[in-house]
């Protein structure tokens, strides 16, 4: 099984991009989909997530209300979209795929927010 991320890139602060993770050989509906972030010099941290249960979602304070993570389960595949984007937005943003018993990561896709 594995997680692949996609549609990273440059955008100029105040912008807006969607990143893709899509997932292969599981059961997408028994995952709880999340994507975190490092950032240059920054810890590893959460960005938000999405629970396979109930559909509840869950977003760090720094992204609330600019991002939105929802999950499209015909085409095995969450998404993340990000507006309002700000410098510090720019980081390898990682897709993780989570369940009660194992855990996927994929490689990571780069946004750059410039001024």
């Amino acid at each position: 099984a594995q997680v692949v991320e996609s549609g990273g890139g440059l955008v100029q602060a105040g912008g807006s991009l969607r990143i893709s993770c899509t997932a292969s050989g599981l059961t997408f509906n028994q995952y709880t989909m999340a994507w975190f972030r490092e950032g240059p010099g920054k810890e590893h941290e959460f960005v938000a997530s999405h629970v396979h249960k109930d559909g509840s979602t869950y977003y760090a304070d720094s992204v609330k209300g600019r991002f939105t993570i929802s999950r499209d389960i015909a085409k095995n595949t969450v998404y993340l979209q990000m507006n309002n984007l700000k410098l510090e937005d720019t980081a390898v943003d990682y897709c993780n795929a989570i369940s009660d018993y194992e855990t996927y990561w994929g490689q990571g896709t780069q946004v750059t927010v410039s001024s």
